[in-house]
C-alpha cells in the first residue's frame, strides 16, 4: 500500500530540514518502496531561510492511517521571543490533529516541534527539538516530557528529530520501522550517510549498527547475510559475492564493522531475532531452530555474553 508523506511548509523552511527526509523517502521510492511525497503550504509560494523560493500545493492530499505529515523546522531568531506567533495557522494545526487523531504518524524537525506542540500532540508524550530550543520548548509546552541529547524520538505515533541532518535519521528510522533495517541501510548506502544512533539510545537492529562504512564489497556481503542469515554460509560463498579473496574478505569486513568476523556478523544477526521471537513467547529452542541453530546450545551461549 502505497504511503503518502505530506510536508507542510511554513515561511522560513530550513532547506535540509526537508530536503533530507525528503531524499531519504524519495530513494527509497526509487527502489521500489511505495512512497508518494507531497508538499503542501498555506501559500503557494514559501520563502525558505537560506533565501530559496519553494512552491507548495495549498490543497492538501487526502491522508490515511498508513500515511505521514512532516513539519520540517524554519528559522527562528536568537534568543527566542515568548510572544513570537507560530508561522502557521489554525486550519495547519488543526490537520496535524486530525491526522494523528484518524490514526496517522507525524513528525518533525527541529522547530517544527513548536507545531506538534501548538497542535496539542506533545502533552504526555516524549519529544525532542533542536538543542538551542529544547528550554523554550519545554516552557511553551510544560506538559511535554522534552528529552536532551538524542537525535529523535517516537511516542505513540508522534516522532520528533533533534533539527538539520537528525532529519534524516528520523527519516530512516521510518523506513526501518516500515519495511525492515535492510531498507534503511540500503538507502543510507545510496545516501553515503552514516545509519547512525538515537543519542544515547541503542541501535535498533545490527544490520544498521554496522553498516557505518563505505566498503561496496564488505556490503555486498552484508546483503547475502542479512537476507540468508538462517542459512549456512561458507566463507566461500561469501568471498564470491564479495568479488574478493576469503582472507580479503575477512580483512575488509573486520575493519569495516569494528571487529566482526562475518560469521560473528550472522550470529549478530540470529541472535537478535532469536531475542525478537522469545519476547513474543517462543521457547529457546523454537528460536534457535527457526535463526538456524542446529540446537539451542550456541544461542544460549550468545545471550549469557549478552
Amino acid at each position: 500500500m502505497t504511503c503518502r508523506i505530506a510536508f507542510l511548509l511554513v515561511p522560513g523552511v530550513h532547506l535540509l530540514d526537508l530536503a533530507g527526509p525528503a531524499q531519504v523517502f524519495g530513494t527509497a521510492a526509487a527502489f521500489g518502496y511505495p512512497y508518494e511525497l507531497h508538499y503542501v503550504a498555506e501559500r503557494e509560494s514559501v520563502p525558505s531561510a537560506q533565501g530559496l523560493p519553494l512552491q507548495a500545493g495549498t490543497v492538501w492530499p487526502e491522508l490515511g492511517v498508513d500515511d505521514l505529515l512532516v513539519v520540517p523546522g524554519w528559522h527562528v531568531p536568537d534568543g527566542p521571543d515568548p510572544d513570537l506567533p507560530l508561522p502557521l495557522g489554525p486550519a495547519s494545526l488543526e490537520a496535524l490533529r486530525a491526522h494523528h487523531a484518524v490514526g496517522g504518524t507525524v513528525a518533525s524537525v527541529c522547530a517544527g516541534a513548536q507545531a506538534l506542540g501548538a497542535a496539542g500532540l506533545l502533552d504526555g508524550r516524549r519529544c525532542t527539538t533542536h538543542h538551542d530550543l529544547q528550554d523554550e520548548l519545554a516552557r511553551r509546552h510544560p506538559r511535554a516530557h522534552v528529552v536532551r541529547d538524542v537525535l529523535f524520538t517516537t511516542d505513540d505515533r508522534v516522532v520528533t528529530s533533534a533539527g538539520i541532518a537528525s532529519g534524516i535519521d528520523l527519516a530512516l528510522h521510518l523506513v526501518a520501522g516500515r519495511h525492515g533495517p535492510a531498507a534503511a541501510a540500503q538507502v543510507a548506502r545510496d545516501m553515503v550517510v552514516y545509519a547512525r544512533r538515537n543519542g544515547h539510545e541503542p541501535q535498533a537492529s545490527a544490520m544498521l549498527r554496522y553498516r557505518s562504512h563505505l566498503d561496496d564489497s564488505v556490503h555486498r556481503v552484508q546483503d547475502l547475510i542479512d537476507t540468508r542469515f538462517a542459512e549456512a554460509l561458507p566463507l566461500a560463498r561469501l568471498a564470491a559475492a564479495g568479488g574478493v579473496s576469503e582472507r580479503t574478505l575477512t580483512r575488509a569486513f573486520t575493519r569495516a564493522t569494528g571487529g566482526l568476523t562475518p560469521l560473528r556478523y550472522q550470529q549478530a544477526l540470529r541472535l537478535e531475532r532469536a531475542e525478537h521471537l522469545i519476547s513474543h513467547g517462543a521457547t529457546v529452542e523454537a528460536a534457535a531452530r527457526d535463526v538456524g541453530f542446529d540446537d539451542a546450545r550456541m544461542l544460549r551461549r550468545l545471550r549469557s555474553r549478552g
